[in-house]
This record gives structure tokens, sequence and C-alpha cells, in this order.
């Protein structure tokens, strides 16, 4: 039984961790080599990782993709390796409020990204989501902004204080649920086994007494 309970903690731990990586903002220093629209049929499963269309369109599985292409710096772990350059290429979607991104403005990001397209100017690509190529997933890209050069690497501060938030909330759930437990549950149940043991003996004797007839 503890392994099932072990397991079962480790599949959430999993889950929760990979929907915080996709959901969590993320920064890639790039440079915008142009913009493409592109009318696409979505799978069922596509559908998933793509939020909605924009406000006043129609919703449907065709969906008209607005694509940011780019060459980035080629990071490792956080970051904190440099090796060259990669092409990658991010959707522009509005999010609406979830994630609760509130992207609106995906015809003003567009047009960012048209000016910036062929110029030596390096950005910083606000986004969140996966590069699935082979599912054609792209992440949805929420901001554009200039930045020194391909050295400029910035510091999560955001998904720092969240997780942060996040660990501390949890152990104050856990002490609260703890003292739930103990002040609530643990009495109930001690009182409920009282209850069926004096049940019990009372219906022993009862039996005991018929037997000595």
């Amino acid at each position: 039984m503890r392994n099932v309970r072990r397991i079962f903690r480790v599949v959430l731990f999993v889950i929760a961790g990979l929907y915080l990586h996709y959901t969590l903002p993320q920064h890639d220093v790039a440079k915008v080599t142009g913009i493409s629209d592109r009318l696409e049929r979505l799978s069922s499963f596509q559908q998933i990782f793509y939020n909605q269309v924009d406000l006043g369109s129609a919703e449907g599985d065709m969906r008209d993709l607005r694509l940011i292409n780019t060459v980035k710096v080629d990071t490792w772990f956080l970051g904190l390796w440099r090796g060259g350059e990669r092409v990658m290429v991010y959707r522009n979607e509005d999010t609406g409020v979830y994630p609760p991104y509130f992207k609106f403005d995906s015809s003003d990001l567009e047009a960012e990204a048209s000016a910036l397209a062929g110029k030596e100017q390096w950005v910083s690509i606000t986004h969140y989501g996966w590069r699935m190529r082979f599912l054609s997933i792209y992440p949805n890209a929420i901001s554009i902004k200039p930045v020194s050069g391909p050295e400029y690497r910035p510091f999560p501060w955001f998904n720092l204080f969240f997780l942060a938030f996040l660990i501390v909330g949890f152990f104050f759930v856990r002490a609260m649920w703890r003292q739930f437990v103990e002040r609530t549950v643990d009495p109930t149940m001690d009182a409920l086994e009282d209850g069926y043991d004096m049940r019990k003996s009372r219906v022993q004797k009862w039996l005991d007494s018929w037997r000595s007839k």
C-alpha cells in the first residue's frame, strides 16, 4: 500500500512539474527573421496546446496560425551554457485569461515582430509552451523586448517567487490539514471506535446471557 501511495505521489509530482514548465514564462534571446501566416487544420490532440482564436473570430478545427520565425541563442539548462544559434518558431495567439497572461494584442505583437524582421537587433522573447516539431506545436510568444546582445540573460524572478510561494503554501496547507486531522478527524474516529466497542460488548453480553439459560 505504501508503494502505491509513493507511485501516486511521484506521478502527481511529475504531472504538476510538467504543467508548471509548460505554463510558466520563459525567455529566449533571439533575432526575428520573419513572420508568416498560414491556415492549418488542427487535430483534436493539437488543439490541447492552442488557446483560442482571436476575439471576434469563429472557433473551429481550422486555425489561422500567426508565426514568428527567429534565430535564437542555443542555451542549455537554465540558460547557463551557450552553444551557438538555432532556429525557433513561435506562434502568436491571444491567451485571454488562461493561462493568465491576459494577452489580447497578438496583432500588435505581429507588427512589432514585422518591424524587427531581418534586422540585427537581438530581442528577449517571453513565451510559454513547448516546441514539438513532429506535432507542429509551437510555444506562444507573449512579448518582445529589445536587448543589448546575445549575451543577455534575463533572470527568472517571477518563476522563482512563484515557486517559493507554492512551496510555502504547500507546507502551510499541509500543517493546517494535520491540525484538522488531529483536532477533528482523530477524535471523531476514536469516538466511533469506542461506540462500536461498547455496542459490541453489549451484544456479546446479551448473547452470553442467552447461552447461560
